[in-house]
């Protein structure tokens, strides 16, 4: 390149240009602006629709710095007001009401308490149904509410009333399949006490003996076939003012010391007989003898003999 156009090719560089610029835009627009515009509008109705169904939410269910509604977080636990409903399992360690209101536990079928140990074994159960009370336990006591005394225990081998006194009130009394042991029974005041067993036998035992007293009243004892009174090693002793001895078979006195077995009276030409003489047969059976001035009483007797 020569000088010349080396001058000349730096002056037109140098000269301003008349032209003008051109400027290229930042941003969006068009159809994107109007969708971004949107979504933003979408968006915000959105979050103002959540905002008032959260503030709803917390007005209907009643939402505390304490809780929710009837439920509240205190120091003690967890307390409840009003009916609540559980519609899956409730663990919790202790359930009780308040000291002015009663616990009620409702169901539309059974009601179920279990127990269980630490490997999970059922060792418990109540169940409170519509037709029964049913208990699956070793051991079932019920105690009084002051003093914690025993009132009831059942077991498999035996069941314990500890009350001082258990009271029958049903119209045929109390029935036993087995034996019973007790140190008293007696009954209500103006009542009478009465032992029976329709079909079978009564019988009653102690080592040490059996004593029935009727204070203000008669003692009666009744069956219908044989009433035995007896002792092995002691004896028997009835002490009463008068004793009666009713239905006894009279045998008759001849002068050849020979009885016959007679219920009539005594023939109208022989004196009256008021004194009789009470005589006991080998076998035991009792019957009566014209007292006379010695025993009339013979072993040999036809009452003895066809008894």
């Amino acid at each position: 390149m020569t000088r010349e156009q080396y001058i000349l090719a730096t002056q037109q560089n140098s000269l301003p240009r008349t032209e003008h610029p051109q400027f290229y835009p930042v941003g969006i627009y068009g159809w994107r602006k109007r969708c971004l515009y949107f979504f933003v509008l979408l968006l915000l109705v959105t979050m103002i629709v959540n905002l008032a169904m959260t503030i709803w939410i917390l007005k209907v269910m009643n939402f505390t710095v304490d809780g929710m509604g009837n439920l509240r977080v205190t120091k003690k636990g967890i307390r409840l007001e009003g009916i609540s409903e559980f519609l899956l399992p409730l663990y919790v360690k202790e359930i009780h009401s308040r000291k002015d209101s009663p616990l009620v536990l409702q169901s539309d079928r059974n009601v179920t308490v279990n127990a269980r140990n630490h490997m999970g074994q059922l060792t418990g159960q109540l169940t409170v149904g519509a037709d029964a009370v049913e208990a699956q336990c070793k051991r079932f006591e019920v105690r009084a509410s002051d003093s914690g005394r025993v009132l009831f225990s059942a077991d498999e081998d035996e069941i314990v009333i500890g009350a001082d006194r258990l009271k029958v009130t049903g119209t045929e009394g109390a029935v036993f399949g087995h034996s019973v042991e007790t140190p008293h029974i007696r009954a209500e005041p103006s009542q009478d006490l009465k032992l029976e067993s329709p079909t079978r036998s009564l019988v009653m035992e102690a080592p040490r003996g059996v004593q029935v007293n009727a204070a203000a009243g008669d003692l009666k004892a009744t069956c219908r076939k044989e009433l035995h009174l007896q002792s092995t090693e002691g004896e028997i002793f009835l002490d009463a003012d008068t004793i009666r001895l009713g239905n006894l078979p009279v045998g008759s006195f001849s002068s050849s010391s020979s009885f016959s077995s007679s219920s009539s009276s005594p023939s109208s030409s022989a004196p009256r007989q008021t004194i009789y003489e009470l005589c006991a047969c080998p076998n035991g059976k009792l019957y009566l003898s014209p007292a006379g001035a010695g025993s009339t009483c013979q072993s040999s007797s036809n009452i003895c003999l066809w008894s």
